[in-house]
C-alpha cells in the first residue's frame, strides 16, 4: 500500500484504536509471546499493537515513514516493504504479527513476504494474522480503495500451508471489521466480546501459523 494520502483519508488517527489494541494484546496476544522474544509487526501503521507488546526486542515494519513518530521508545522502526526484510537477521524472530496488511498486497507479493518470513523466523515461531474475511464482508470490502487481494479463512490458510506454514489456529469470525463495530470502545466491553461465543459484526478472521 503506497498511497501517501491514505493516513489522511481512510486510515486517520483514532485514540480508540490504542484502547482496542492495548486490550487485545493484554488479554489475547501477550499470552503467546515469551518475555525474551523478538517480535516483528508487519504493516505497523500507528504502532498500537507493537507499542503494547512486552518483549525483549520489538520491530515495526511499514512503508509509511510517518510510522516512526508513533512508536514508543524501544521499538525499532523499519521503513520498508514487507517483501524487503533484509535488515532483519535470519532465524531471529520468535513472533510475527500482521493486522489488516496482507489484503493490501498482490498475492505474488504476499508469497514473497512469506518466503522472507521463513528465513527470518526461528523454527517453531508463530505468525499471527488478523484481517478481513471476505466471506463475511464482501459488501464493504472495497470501501477501502487500497484493497487489492481477496482472502477467506480457508483460502488464506491454504495459501499459508502451500508456502511452508502449519496452521495452528483459524478463527473465521474474530473481530468486527472496523472500530465502528466496537462502539463504545471500552476494555471491559472488548473483553466481554472476546469471551462471548456470539460475535455480532465479526468480519475479521484470526489465523495463527507456525513456521
Amino acid at each position: 500500500m503506497t498511497d501517501p494520502n491514505y493516513h489522511q483519508t481512510r486510515f486517520v488517527p483514532d485514540p480508540r484504536r490504542k484502547v482496542c489494541w492495548q486490550t487485545l494484546v493484554r488479554h489475547v496476544f501477550q499470552k503467546q509471546i515469551p518475555p525474551d522474544a523478538v517480535v516483528l509487526e508487519l504493516g505497523a501503521g500507528y504502532g498500537d499493537f507493537i507499542n503494547a507488546v512486552k518483549a525483549k526486542r520489538r520491530l515495526a515494519v511499514d512503508t509509511w515513514a510517518g510510522m516512526v513518530a508513533h512508536l514508543d521508545r524501544g521499538v525499532e522502526g523499519l521503513v520498508t516493504s514487507v517483501t524487503r526484510l533484509e535488515t532483519v537477521a535470519d532465524d531471529s524472530v520468535d513472533y510475527v504479527f500482521s493486522s489488516n496488511c496482507f489484503e493490501h498486497l498482490t498475492q505474488a507479493d504476499l508469497v514473497l513476504c512469506l518466503a522472507q518470513l521463513r528465513l527470518k523466523m526461528k523454527p517453531g515461531a508463530q505468525l499471527t494474522i488478523v484481517q478481513p474475511n471476505f466471506k463475511y464482508c464482501a459488501r464493504e470490502y472495497f470501501d477501502d480503495y487500497t484493497h487489492v487481494a481477496i482472502y477467506t479463512a480457508r483460502g488464506l490458510s491454504d495459501l499459508l500451508a502451500a508456502n511452508g506454514f502449519r496452521i495452528a489456529r483459524c478463527v473465521p469470525r474474530f473481530l468486527p471489521l472496523t472500530l465502528a463495530g466496537f462502539l463504545p470502545v471500552h476494555p471491559l466491553l472488548i473483553r466481554l466480546y472476546l469471551m462471548s461465543p456470539w460475535k455480532p459484526m465479526a468480519k475479521q478472521m484470526l489465523i495463527a501459523a507456525i513456521r
